[in-house]
This record gives C-alpha cells, structure tokens and sequence, in this order.
C-alpha cells in the first residue's frame, strides 16, 4: 500500500553501506496536524534504499517536501528475544507546491507531415 506525508525535512543523514549489495540513507520530517484547536507536531524517519538514496540530495533542511512511501514490517530474534520493526520506506520525494507534468496526456504530434498524400497542403494546425 502507497502513503503520502506532506511535512517539513528537519534531518537528512548519510548514506550507509550495509554490504555489498545493500545501502540505506535516512531522513526526518516532522509534520504538523490539527486536532481541534490543539496543533499536533510528529515526527517521522523515513529510509531510502539503494538507487534511491541520493533522491534527497537536493533538498536544504527546513524545505517543505511530500514523500510517498510504503510502510514495511520485519520481525527478528536474537539472544531469544523477539524484536519488531516497522519502516517507512521512501520512493518518491517533491517539493509541496511543485507542479507534475503528465507526459501521457500530450498528444503526439502528427506523423503524416510532409507526406506524399493528396492531404498535404492541409497544415495541421
């Protein structure tokens, strides 16, 4: 299942390398919600894996930023004790306010331009 959290980014961390084939980079918003007249403050860690640890490279501390993310749980023993972790895995990091362009509803230009058929001398526009 795919969430979003619109907040403000109050940390970014380094990368770590795990091991050979396994890196993770980790990031803090902290988002702001209203319950009534009492303002709520959260604050959330967000991990990126692999190709996508350099996605918030190019976001400054205190940026406004929306994640979308996916919630992923674990569960692990050690030394006879059974441990749970829940992560909250970014894949997609935007400016709040920044304008997406959908490619899929430009249409394609025409391809009968220059043609040799009897409706070339009508221009397409």
């Amino acid at each position: 299942m795919n969430f979003e959290l619109t907040g403000k980014l109050t940390e970014k961390f380094e990368t770590i390398q795990v091991s050979d084939k396994f890196k993770k980079r980790e990031f803090v918003l902290e988002s702001i919600e209203q319950a009534g007249s009492i303002a709520i403050t959260n604050i959330y860690k967000f991990t990126l894996k692999n190709d996508r640890c350099s996605l918030i490279d190019q976001f400054e501390k205190n940026t406004e930023l929306k994640v979308s993310f996916n919630i992923k749980g674990s569960r692990s023993e050690k030394n006879g004790k059974v441990y749970f972790f829940t992560d909250l895995e970014a894949w997609r990091i935007e400016h709040v306010g920044a304008v997406a362009i959908d490619h899929s509803s430009i249409p394609e230009p025409p391809t009968n331009i220059g043609s040799d058929s009897a409706d070339n001398d009508v221009l397409p526009f």
